[in-house]
Order: C-alpha cells, then structure tokens, then sequence
C-alpha cells in the first residue's frame, strides 16, 4: 500500500499557480471604461466622449501588452468607437455650419 502526498490546493486570488501556469489578472478597467464611453459617444455625446474613449483605450492597450490583464477586445472597441463618434460629430458640425441640418422644429407642409 503507497502513501501518495495530496495534490496542492488551488493557486488563491493573485498567486502564482504551481504548476507554472499563470493565474489571469482580471480584465483592465481602463479597458471597460474605454468601451463604455466609445458607445455613449455613439449613441448621445460625440466629442465629450470620444475623445476620453481613445485616451482610454490606447492606455488599456499598453497595460494589457505588459501585465498580461484581459480585455484586448474592449480596449480596441472603445479605441474605434471612439474614433468613429468623432467622426460622427465632425459630420454633425459641418452639416449644421453649412445649413444642410437645422435645429427649428416646424414643418413647412404648404407645397
């Protein structure tokens, strides 16, 4: 009869596993807050968002490249929507300054 030593307990919160492997981070926050603001600048705000968005995005890219965190995918879909809303809102400007968009309420339905 063989007496075997118990497997090691599971790696804790923040430890390194011992088998080499390593424990993922969490995702980064910066990450979250990047794609949150990349969709508010699409949906409502445009520059008050979009510009943070892209700040954010680029940021949480970086630190996602150097500690190993999750949330590539949202780092760069903030990045992009963030891009896009300013766009959208460059767009938007230019329309209302040439006069294509008004911002008057009435309907002239008289042919």
């Amino acid at each position: 009869m063989s007496f075997d030593a118990p497997p090691p307990p599971p790696p804790g919160y923040g430890q390194q596993s011992p088998y080499g492997a390593p424990v993922p981070q969490g995702t980064n926050s910066k990450a979250i807050w990047s794609l949150v603001l990349g969709i508010l600048g699409i949906l409502c705000c445009g520059f008050f968002t979009g510009i943070p968005a892209i700040f954010l995005g680029r940021s949480a890219q970086n630190e996602i490249a150097q500690t190993g965190q999750g949330g590539g995918g949202m780092a760069k879909a903030g990045f992009i929507l963030g891009i896009v809303s300013i766009v959208f809102g460059v767009i938007t400007i230019l329309l209302y300054a040439t006069g294509v968009l008004d911002l008057s309420s009435s309907f002239d339905t008289t042919p």
